[in-house]
């Protein structure tokens, strides 16, 4: 019988896992809630829990892994398998991650950040095709990513390498980052930054459109709703996602200047846009990116969804398989 993989995308809200083969099939998954009560002491216990507990109810034996791959917020040491800083998990202090399941299933343990796992998912069975070069973009909460160059994960001297929503697009009027600068690409391609956008664009505009009446009433403006509306032929909405693709444009060609991947793959939930923002990104890269770059590197929008988490995580558990 042929090895498995197993893969952990750790959330906030929730912790999703999955069985692959090693050419990464999803054979089985599903997902528990995260309990991050009492300073996310729950977390850990519960994946070792859950994983048990389908192991038996599958009746796969231990010796079936090759081994166990995680993503997971906050700042991952990758060789002590620790996660320090993860707080939307109540995990201020260092947490002892990979020790704790490695004693408890006895299968070999990997960890990465989730965003650098999201990106090893959709490189190796998604729309990066398994090209050694790959850089992927997530557009959510915030915007994150991870960089493969060479088959590698760029991870920078501390950790810090892939962080993509730190790219600086507005250099004059830029908002305010969380990381303290301003003009980050975060702060206006994220969810929230689109909105922050077209709060800012709505006060120059004079046209009539349904969108921008209800940003000044002050109604509860998403950034689906900004891209459905644009999608429909408002003409404000239109004119927002315009100057975000051209952030994700700049962005883009900036990244692939020094990169030159295969492709950049954008994913997360205002992807789901589809081609209709895909088409708009490849237009200002084309603008902005080194002839070569041009004809060489592609925009391509992700295919895996919710899966690239557990799929990527899963991957880095291979590694075990060449010892």
């Amino acid at each position: 019988m042929s090895k498995k993989l197993l893969g952990i995308d750790l959330g906030g809200t929730s912790i999703k896992f999955g069985i692959l083969t090693e050419n990464g099939e999803v054979q089985e998954k599903w997902a528990i809630e995260t309990n991050i009560l009492e300073g996310g002491k729950h977390i850990v216990p519960d994946i070792i829990a859950s994983i048990k507990h389908r192991l038996e109810l599958y009746r796969l034996p231990k010796s079936d892994f090759i081994g166990i791959g995680m993503g997971s917020p906050g700042v991952v040491n990758r060789d002590n398998k620790t996660v320090t800083g993860a707080y939307n998990l109540n995990w201020d202090e260092t947490q002892d991650v990979g020790a704790a399941i490695e004693e408890e299933l006895n299968i070999p343990f990997a960890i990465d950040n989730d965003a650098n796992v999201a990106a090893l998912g959709e490189r190796w069975v998604g729309a990066g095709d398994n090209q050694p070069d790959v850089v992927f973009m997530t557009l959510g909460t915030g915007v994150g990513g991870g960089i493969i160059a060479d088959g590698n994960l760029i991870h920078g001297v501390a950790g810090a390498g892939g962080e993509i929503g730190h790219i600086i697009v507005e250099t004059k009027d830029g908002f305010e980052c969380t990381c303290g600068n301003k003009g980050c690409l975060e702060t206006v391609a994220s969810a929230t930054g689109v909105v922050r956008l077209a709060r800012q664009l709505a006060e120059a505009y004079e046209g009539s459109s349904e969108i921008k009446a209800a940003v000044d009433n002050g109604d509860a403006v998403t950034s689906k709703d900004i891209f459905v509306a644009a999608a429909a032929g408002d003409k404000f909405a239109d004119s927002v996602v315009e100057k975000v693709s051209f952030y994700l444009g700049l962005a883009t060609a900036n990244i692939s200047n020094i990169l030159n991947p295969d492709s950049v793959v954008v994913g997360g939930g205002v992807s789901a846009s589809g081609e209709f923002l895909r088409s708009r990104i490849e237009k200002y890269f084309e603008e902005f990116a080194f002839p070569q770059v041009k004809q060489s590197t592609k925009i391509k929008i992700a295919e895996l969804g919710n899966d690239a988490g557990i799929i990527g995580a899963a991957s880095l558990a291979r590694q075990f398989s060449e010892k």
